[in-house]
């Protein structure tokens, strides 16, 4: 590589790229390449039956208990941790996600912001009159103008966003139709919480404010779904054992281990539970207990990578480097070209600092880096291995490509520079 030049334009790009406002997500966004291998399962078809490039839409996985999902920043599909431990089955979630693939191919985002700002504006005038009423004596008219300005605000967004949210219904059973699926999943989805939007829980399921129901709407999504001739269709065992085993991953590694005792109870012998309790009992620091479980699950599915990728962590993250080195290895060999897994076994190597294995961590994380260029932790694994190699100049740039990718711009100029 030629840092000279290359960090010149990287300098040159930050500067660019940083005149434009890079807010900071306040949400935590989780990375894991069997969630994210699933859900790209679940989405491709839908993408391409909407005439979506696949590779052009990124998915997004939000650590938030609430439930959502929305598109944002031209074909970007964010949901929320919440919305698929929600969903009952694969059908409700891709229901959801053909919903949302409705709305970019529609180009709704775009329109959807000129909605918001129309909507605001008697959520003003409400807030107003509320501090008029109160200036003229009338304290609890006031403040009751003031508490309901937020409802009134909801309740415009909703009459502008209502055909939008139609179109994207249709589109969605258009998909669903196209990839042979029922429609079944999304009409439940709607129907299981449509009255949730006006109640005490709305605000836990932020979704009924971007995503207004009404009776008409559903009923409108029935016929349709009920004329595709798919209704019956039930799902595939396939994609039900993958939803189960996803959101039994999330619920073990967000959840306290008493509430996954509870819901994944020892008795229950199936994968997912097994999987729940295993990750449960490394979040916990129950070492024995954690690499027992993911052995046992190894023994019996030998060829599934996230389970070797399980156990390398759970060694990794105990200091156990040079044993998870051989775990990481072969769940990348399973799974193939995954820039993550990449990143866990150049982890392992580096942390051994051994001539031979930083040379692979570097070979590892340069491909992760230049298959999955935004990665910003792989950028940052990689500024590891070049400070350890002595090779600071070329360290420094890797972390400013990490900071760059983080949105940092002020720290991405400083290093590049």
């Amino acid at each position: 590589m030629k840092i000279k030049s290359f960090a010149r334009h990287f300098v040159s790009a930050i500067t660019v790229f940083c005149t434009v406002s890079f807010s900071a997500q306040a949400q935590s966004f989780i990375r894991d390449a069997e969630i994210e291998a699933i859900l790209r399962d679940f989405t491709n078809p839908v993408l391409e039956a909407a005439n979506l490039r696949p590779d052009d839409v990124n998915i997004f996985i939000i650590n938030d208990p609430t439930l959502n999902a929305f598109v944002a920043r031209g074909q970007n599909i964010h949901l929320h941790t919440g919305l698929i431990m929600a969903s009952e089955t694969p059908g409700q979630l891709i229901g959801v996600i053909a919903h949302e693939t409705g709305h970019i191919e529609g180009g709704h985002n775009i329109r959807r912001q000129r909605d918001l700002e129309i909507a605001s504006r008697p959520a003003f005038v409400s807030i107003g009159l509320g501090l008029l009423a109160i200036a003229a004596g009338a304290p609890d008219a006031g403040a009751a103008l003031i508490a309901s300005s937020q409802q009134f605000g909801y309740l415009n967004f909703a009459s502008h966003t209502r055909p939008q949210e139609a179109s994207a219904d249709q589109a969605a059973l258009r998909y669903m139709q196209a990839t042979g699926r029922s429609p079944r999943g999304l009409l439940e989805f709607f129907e299981n919480f449509r009255d949730i939007q006006f109640s005490n829980n709305a605000e836990r399921y932020r979704y009924f404010y971007t995503h207004p129901l009404a009776s008409d709407r559903i009923e409108s999504l029935r016929q349709g779904a009920e004329r595709s001739g798919l209704m019956d269709l039930e799902d595939d065992p396939e994609e039900v054992y993958q939803l189960e085993m996803m959101k039994a991953k999330l619920f073990g590694f967000i959840m306290a281990p008493v509430y996954v005792q509870r819901k994944y109870p020892p008795s229950d012998t199936s994968v997912p539970a097994r999987y729940a309790r295993a990750i449960s009992a490394f979040q916990s620091h129950s070492l024995a207990t954690a690499l027992s479980l993911t052995d046992e699950l190894i023994e019996e599915f030998p060829e599934n990578p996230y389970f070797y990728e399980l156990k390398g962590q759970i060694l990794f993250e105990n200091g156990r480097f040079e044993e998870s080195v051989e775990p990481n290895r072969r769940s990348l060999e399973l799974a193939g070209r995954v820039p993550l897994l990449m990143v866990n076994l150049a982890r392992s190597l580096s942390a051994m600092q051994t001539e031979e294995s930083l040379a692979e961590a570097e070979e590892l994380l340069s491909l992760a880096t230049a298959l999955e260029a935004g990665n910003a932790f792989a950028w940052h694994e990689l500024a590891i291995v070049l400070e350890r190699q002595g090779r600071r100049p070329e360290a420094n740039l890797a972390t400013a490509e990490q900071a760059f990718h983080y949105g940092d711009c002020d720290r991405a100029r400083s290093f590049a520079a």
